[in-house]
């Protein structure tokens, strides 16, 4: 089969595609014959060799798949073959053939094609699992999310549209991303370049503050996050791109009765992304069936276009989702 294999980390010219064997699903696992998958900012990181995939899993980049079961392995009576699936990955995506977990497959709605399908797993089920099920944002919160016009961030605005109507939306932008974010519907943008996201959220919140902030950069951003936080706020760290050590006011903190978060999705045990993808197909799932959730997609790749790819991710000009078709 067909895969992007790495010539050794570094730059976008490791990546190379070439022929390797087909994997073999084992004890409850099936093979997925790809039709497309997604490039996603961690794929960057274990191509510069500084994010290797679990134990066990894949060496191939690639954390979500989207296509149709080729093959089943020994115990699986949920799915049959020809089922159109999509999955998270711990690795093997960049390939025509990928295996997965039976328990982390997710039915792929009539609506939906494999492009769109492939922008889902990874980006939705993230913004997901850390707004529902760590921050347990209500409806009528007000949420902070940091990075407009990336894959998490558009899902996540997406999907607190369709669960939580009455939560009020702040997203902080680059420049040249305002008017997409703006057609999401979002409440308040802030552009991070010229704008200070701690005065806007005291702003709009009449000082109360925030209740949940989703975050992927990091140190920079820890004072001022916890600054715009509201009494009983939560802080969920998802992404560290600005530095990994910052200085924490621990008695703010303390007297405001926050919570800081710390949150990964693709190392977690294999009983708990079961149970993740469990709740995400039960609340998420059907509005993406009916349309009222429906993936942005920025552009669309074949496989010998890797590096191109690669290239888009890392200029960060994109809005949502970059995908990656096979061929």
């Amino acid at each position: 089969m067909k895969a992007v294999l790495l010539d050794g980390f570094g730059g976008v010219e490791v990546l190379r595609v070439g022929d390797i064997s087909i994997p073999e699903p084992t004890d409850r696992q099936v093979l997925i014959k790809v039709r497309a998958t997604s490039i996603n900012r961690p794929d960057l990181v274990q191509r510069e060799g500084k994010y290797p995939p679990p134990k066990g899993d894949s060496e191939i980049l690639g954390l979500e798949v989207a296509g149709t079961i080729e093959r089943l392995g020994p115990g699986v009576t949920d799915f049959a073959i020809g089922d159109r699936v999509m999955s998270l990955v711990g690795g093997g995506g960049y390939a025509e053939y990928a295996v997965a977990h039976s328990r982390h497959m997710i039915p792929i709605p009539d609506s939906m094609d494999f492009e769109s399908a492939a922008a889902v797993c990874e980006s939705y089920i993230t913004a997901f699992l850390n707004l529902y099920m760590e921050a347990r944002l209500k409806d009528g919160e007000t949420a902070l999310i940091h990075g407009g016009g990336g894959g998490v961030n558009t899902a996540a605005v997406q999907i607190i549209r369709a669960l939580s109507p009455n939560c009020r939306i702040m997203v902080t932008h680059a420049p040249e991303k305002k008017a997409g974010c703006r057609e999401l519907g979002i409440d308040y943008l802030v552009d991070y370049v010229n704008e200070d996201f701690l005065e806007i959220a005291k702003t709009v919140t009449a000082n109360k503050g925030v209740d949940v902030i989703l975050d992927h950069v990091g140190a920079a951003y820890l004072g001022r996050n916890m600054k715009s936080l509201a009494y009983g706020g939560r802080l969920v760290i998802i992404g560290v791109v600005s530095g990994i050590k910052a200085e924490l006011n621990l008695a703010l903190m303390m007297v405001k009765r926050q919570r800081i978060i710390g949150s990964v999705l693709r190392s977690r045990p294999l009983a708990e992304k079961t149970a993740i993808t469990a709740e995400f197909k039960a609340r998420v799932l059907p509005r993406l069936a009916d349309g009222s959730i429906d993936p942005i997609i920025d552009h669309v790749f074949g496989i010998d276009e890797v590096q191109e790819a690669h290239k888009t991710m890392e200029a960060d000009k994109h809005f949502g989702k970059i995908i990656l078709k096979m061929n």
